[in-house]
């Protein structure tokens, strides 16, 4: 691939990621409004029913259904058996941290995606990439502020989700370019329901109110969105390139907050902000530029 050719690369992987990060956050906005009546299981699974019919349509509507074995390659079951563990692993400890601090531990994947990179795919990680995902992550805590305190058991439980994460993400470059994206996607949904049916056959039912169906079957659009626009990331681009605009769900995260509760950031919270700015500027202006080597 020539330089041109995967600055291009590059920017359509950054523009997935963007858009990925867009819809998790909604998502995640659709389930808190519902999360106090209901466990996680079982919105997970009422979820996944809307979500796993939404994609089917796609896939058929797109063609993609005549690669339909696709689904049960060892890759992308692998992937989605990641996705699914890392969950479930995330959510465990959600419940029982403080918010600020799940999302900083979570938020620091993309340092793993890199260290992961240029051992598995051999990417290189210069010193500039390196200085960028640090001051990035750098901004993430000072958006968010973790509180000491709160580092416990659970915490080493939101470390291991945030590496299996990034292993999903490096997995994803293992799927068979053949394989439609879309496909991978309903193979992750299916799964990561799969798990949560078997939580829930554990925990019992609990009776839904109309708003609740509706609000997750609009949590279902953005969660296959968020889902089909991650998948196309991880296969544009250079990981270490693409993967620090996951900072981007942090703005919306202060929008949603400031709009929905009326919170704004601190003064540490600004300058977190700004870091990250920087970080994805110059993210984008060195993959225009071509390396030597």
């Amino acid at each position: 691939m020539t330089s041109a050719e995967q600055a291009k690369a590059n920017r359509i992987g950054i523009l997935w990621m963007v858009l990925a990060m867009t819809a998790f956050i909604a998502n995640d906005a659709m389930i808190k409004a519902i999360g106090a009546r209901l466990p996680a299981a079982q919105i997970i699974v009422v979820r996944g029913v809307m979500a796993i019919s939404l994609i089917c349509l796609v896939a058929w509507r797109m063609g993609a259904l005549s690669r339909i074995r696709d689904v049960v390659r060892p890759w992308v079951i692998l992937r989605a058996v990641c996705e699914g563990l890392g969950t479930f692993l995330y959510l465990a400890a959600l419940f029982r941290l403080p918010l600020g601090n799940v999302t900083a531990i979570n938020q620091s994947s993309p340092l793993f995606i890199a260290v992961l990179a240029m051992i598995f795919l051999k990417e290189r990680v210069d010193a500039g990439r390196w200085v960028a995902i640090s001051l990035g992550f750098a901004g993430v805590l000072a958006v968010i502020q973790p509180r000491l305190d709160g580092f416990n058991l659970y915490a080493w439980m939101t470390l291991l989700a945030t590496l299996i994460y990034a292993c999903r993400d490096l997995l994803t470059r293992k799927v068979p370019a053949a394989t439609p994206s879309i496909l991978v996607t309903l193979t992750t949904a299916a799964v990561v329901w799969l798990m949560a049916c078997g939580v829930l056959a554990v925990e019992g039912w609990t009776p839904m109110q109309a708003r609740d169906v509706g609000l997750l079957g609009i949590a279902a659009v953005f969660l296959s969105t968020g889902y089909y626009a991650s998948i196309a990331a991880m296969r544009q681009g250079e990981i270490s390139v693409v993967a620090p605009f996951r900072y981007v769900g942090l703005f919306w995260a202060v929008l949603i907050g400031w709009v929905v509760w009326g919170d704004l950031p601190n003064a540490w919270g600004w300058c977190g902000i700004a870091l990250l700015i920087a970080a994805g500027v110059y993210m984008i202006r060195q993959q225009r530029t071509p390396r030597r080597g």
